[in-house]
């Protein structure tokens, strides 16, 4: 591994570990190039990237085709609650999402103590912690699989994928409970049986048996089913007399409390220049922006990798990096979540040819900008301007920066990691390794399982039942969230779609007969966002706690 990756393994600087050694920010090789330059010199690229192709996305999936992004609403709400509460008493606006934003902290508080807190610090004082409620879920899997074989069973008490399943379109969480029942439940046994699953064997967990599922099958599916969504997504885009499959009703906003009209339905000027009112970036300077800091990412990599070729930097940065944005954003804007098609770097580094390990560890323009149309989004409905926005951004990079090494420095010192005082990470470190080293070894030698593991019929096959699942939705006249939620479950563990499920039931059949439509789809947001500060802050708590814990160990008395 390179020393602009990490220090030698016997350097003072991980012996110690210690952040603050010289060896973390000067090395031998590259002179000042080094990974905490490296880090704060790919958080700057990263967040002008992540602005520039945010807003472009923005434009294309919110301004043009309309799409409702259903999550949107959370943090929009979660913000217009807590600017509700500075205001003055005796003023005119309702005071409401302050209120029910503080009903939902105080209940996610109360669950965070119990699912967060209790085992955190209860591990502090005695060998095995007390656990209500298995983090971060209950794993079935061995215990199914004399039944159903190759399944991934469990079960998760995470309250807020509950509460983010009332807001979800209904179609579009039966689409992803019915993909995770048809594929994870029912699907794998059947494939199992027919000889897909070739690395599968008896005993293994929910963790490790998705990853060899995922290496043996359904990899290349999903990559078919990416594809089928950016075609999808681009004929949606670029098409003039294709008949859109209906999108489901958005339940973003009630009649009478609503944030939209958007801006930009109701102050476009002609000719579809700037929003002013918005604070809208030029498109030719986001346009610019992009191409600068992908230069820059190009440059960097060929200064770091020289024998790596320049040109699949320029097809993944150029090309497919703002390909795979716009899948994932469309997907957000439809369905709350992105898809990208898995390892696709990673196959292109094996078959580069190229034989070396520094070309995993180079920060390539390679990432998922998809979120940030929803980021956009999330703006325009509390009216925030863009510009304001930026600024802001400005003042919290170095400030991140500076906090974030302070913290990394500080929790590093107390312990190493994986160790028993780092319950999750020492569950999910040996999957994660396990994987990171078939893939940082993939293109060592002749044969690469990860390679093996990208079928072309698959692909081929998953593409075709994309399009297939597509026509049959759009004949019928189902909304194109039941579609999309085929595609986001697919593969999914039986846990994440029980939960869904079971918050979409709630929120349709119990919340909105006894508040009303109108107004539980205005308050299930605003819970929502209290739900999640409340439990961010009983994780404060306990994370407070155990650095004390540990800080405090090492003294005398």
């Amino acid at each position: 591994i390179p020393d602009w990756v990490v220090p030698p393994v016997d350097s003072p600087a991980v012996a110690e570990r210690n952040l603050a050694h010289q060896d973390w920010w000067w090395t031998e090789s590259s002179g000042w190039i080094s990974a905490m330059s490296l880090i704060v010199l790919g958080q700057f690229l990263g967040r002008v990237s992540y602005f520039s192709l945010g807003f472009l996305l923005f434009r294309l999936t919110s301004d043009r085709e309309r799409l409702p992004f259903p999550l949107a609403p959370i943090a929009a709400e979660g913000a217009t609650a807590l600017a509700e509460s500075t205001e003055k008493k005796g003023t005119d606006r309702e005071h409401w999402r302050w209120e029910t934003f503080s009903v939902g902290a105080t209940l996610g508080f109360f669950f965070g103590l119990l699912y967060l807190f209790l085992p955190v610090v209860t591990g502090l004082f005695f060998a095995k912690p007390i656990t209500l409620f298995p983090i971060p879920f209950v794993d079935l899997t061995s215990n199914a699989e004399s039944v159903l074989p190759a399944s991934l069973i469990s079960i998760s008490f995470d309250a807020l994928m509950l509460l983010t399943g009332m807001i979800l379109p209904f179609p579009l969480v039966v689409g992803i409970f019915v993909a995770v029942i048809l594929t994870s439940v029912i699907g794998n046994p059947i494939l199992q049986s027919y000889g897909w699953f070739e690395h599968w064997s008896p005993g293994n967990g929910l963790l490790v048996n998705q990853m060899i599922l995922s290496f043996d099958f359904w990899m290349s599916v999903t990559c078919g089913l990416a594809l089928t969504v950016a075609v999808v997504g681009l004929a949606t885009v670029f098409g003039k007399k294709e008949k859109p499959l209906p999108l489901a009703p958005s339940p973003q906003c009630g009649e009478g409390e609503r944030f939209s009209p958007p801006l930009h339905e109701v102050e476009r000027g002609p000719g579809g220049e700037v929003f002013k009112a918005r604070g809208d970036f030029p498109i030719w300077l986001c346009v610019a922006a992009y191409l600068f800091t992908t230069t820059a990412f190009c440059w960097l990599v060929h200064h770091l990798v020289p024998g790596f070729p320049l040109w699949i930097l320029i097809v993944f940065g150029f090309l497919w990096t703002p390909l795979q944005s716009y899948i994932s954003a469309r997907l957000i804007g439809i369905t709350g979540s992105g898809l990208s098609v898995p390892y696709l770097k990673e196959s292109a580094f094996i078959l580069s040819g190229y034989r070396g390990l520094d070309i995993w560890f180079a920060p390539m323009q390679t990432g998922d900008f998809g979120s940030a149309a929803q980021r956009f989004r999330e703006l325009e409905l509390t009216r925030t301007r863009f510009t304001s926005v930026l600024k802001a951004e400005a003042l919290i990079l170095p400030v991140s920066l500076i906090t974030s090494f302070l913290f990394w420095w500080g929790f590093w010192k107390m312990n190493q990691i994986p160790s028993d005082s780092f319950p999750f990470i020492s569950r999910t470190w040996p999957v994660q390794a396990r994987q990171a080293y078939l893939i940082l070894t993939a293109n060592s030698g002749e044969h690469s399982l990860l390679l093996d593991a990208l079928k072309p019929d698959l692909i081929v096959g998953g593409a075709i039942a994309g399009f297939l699942l597509y026509g049959g939705a759009w004949l019928v006249g189902l909304p194109a969230t039941v579609f999309y939620g085929l595609v986001g479950g697919t593969a999914m563990p039986l846990h994440m779609g029980l939960l869904l499920m079971g918050g979409a039931l709630l929120g349709r059949y119990v919340f909105k007969k006894k508040f009303g439509e109108e107004r539980w789809t205005r308050m299930v947001p605003v819970v929502t966002a209290g739900f999640a500060c409340g439990m961010g802050l009983a994780g404060m708590l306990a994370v407070g706690a155990a650095i004390l814990s540990y800080c405090t160990k090492s003294l005398p008395f």
